[in-house]
């Protein structure tokens, strides 16, 4: 027969419990040395996704962790400041499944050396506080702690200007104050502006990572996530593309955090994971950043409109791309009028002697 057609077969897809030791053994063993302070942030994140979305992980993909679990203790005692992440790795392999009772011996060992006062933000402070109540362990720690925490989530004009650290601190502290989603967090109507004014500024950068971020806080926060953020966030993840080039500075955490949303929303874990050969990810670089554009824009014009009348007249002379993408953000959430008030600066008025 002389004429053949060949055929590039689709990737077969690894059924649930095959694809979840794949991507266990890729982060244990495939991409970094277990003295890298970012093998430690990198497992401890990926353990945490798959614990707070209520993943079923088999014996078998847990089992390349027993070592490395079996030592934790000695390493916090060697290690004590990457408690949290060593802490939170034991917490939430036995959380999984994997047998032992090294959590319990480690939130004492940490009580005992109260590490939780060598943290210096509010922030790490809760993180460690809600480490450590996952095995009953009661740290000595400000009672004002959490009204501090609301009052800074609250204050939503803070929110409604870049400021990654800010943005980050937010989604966080919703993590933290919910216990992932495991109870409400009780935030008040302004945090939830606040997180609206974080998801606007998102998308208008095109940041997958800090978006998905805000639709899982909206989520744990008990509010509407809009559907254009999650139709958006879907797609980008279905994106991404795995490979066998190791990379230092791959999307790894852009690509969980997205994989995290749609977890916690029924989706399958890691589906677009394939192969065990597999251990870097890269996600889609967008060519312009709508939202730099728009700050230059703003930054330029001698007065800056609220309403949507003249908001309408400004934005005109806007490329088409960034134009759509502000229209985009507009019609997607309904805190888009107030944010662009605080985002155009209108209340600021300075004059220099």
């Amino acid at each position: 027969m002389s004429n053949v057609i060949a055929l590039n077969p689709p990737h077969r897809r690894l059924d649930h419990d095959t694809r979840l030791a794949a991507v266990l053994d890729c982060f244990a063993h495939g991409r970094r040395d277990k003295d890298n302070v970012f093998w430690l942030k990198e497992n401890a994140e990926l353990l945490n996704v798959l614990e707070t979305s209520g993943q079923r992980v088999g014996s078998a993909a847990l089992e390349t962790y027993a070592e490395y679990y079996q030592d934790l203790q000695g390493k916090l005692e060697f290690f004590p400041q990457y408690y949290r992440f060593l802490f939170s790795i034991a917490l939430d392999l036995e959380a999984l499944g994997l047998g032992g009772d090294q959590a319990k011996k480690m939130g004492q060992w940490i009580v005992d050396h109260d590490l939780v006062q060598s943290e210096l933000s509010d922030l790490q402070r809760a993180e460690a506080c809600r480490l450590l109540a996952r095995v009953g362990a009661a740290p000595v720690i400000d009672p004002g702690l959490n009204d501090r925490l609301h009052r800074f989530i609250n204050h939503s004009p803070t929110f409604a200007l870049p400021n990654k650290k800010a943005a980050y601190e937010l989604t966080h502290i919703i993590f933290y104050l919910s216990e992932y989603g495991r109870h409400d967090p009780h935030v008040s109507d302004r945090a939830v502006e606040s997180l609206h004014y974080v998801g606007i500024l998102a998308m208008l950068e095109k940041n997958a990572d800090l978006l998905a971020e805000v639709c899982i806080s909206l989520k744990f926060a008990g509010a509407v996530v809009p559907q254009e953020w999650q139709d958006w966030i879907v797609a980008h993840r279905a994106s991404a593309i795995w490979s066998e080039c190791p990379d230092a500075m791959d999307d790894y955490h852009e690509y969980f955090m997205c994989d995290w949303y749609t977890q916690l929303q029924g989706g399958p874990a890691f589906h677009g994971f394939n192969s065990f050969e597999n251990v870097a990810v890269h996600t889609t670089r967008y060519q312009t950043s709508p939202l730099r554009t728009l700050s230059e824009t703003l930054l330029g014009i001698d007065r800056r409109y609220a309403d949507d009348h003249k908001l309408q007249r400004m934005t005109v002379d806007l490329p088409d791309d960034v134009y759509d993408a502000v229209s985009f953000a507009e019609k997607s959430s309904p805190y888009f009028g107030s944010f662009f008030a605080n985002f155009a600066r209108t209340d600021f008025s300075v004059q220099f002697n």
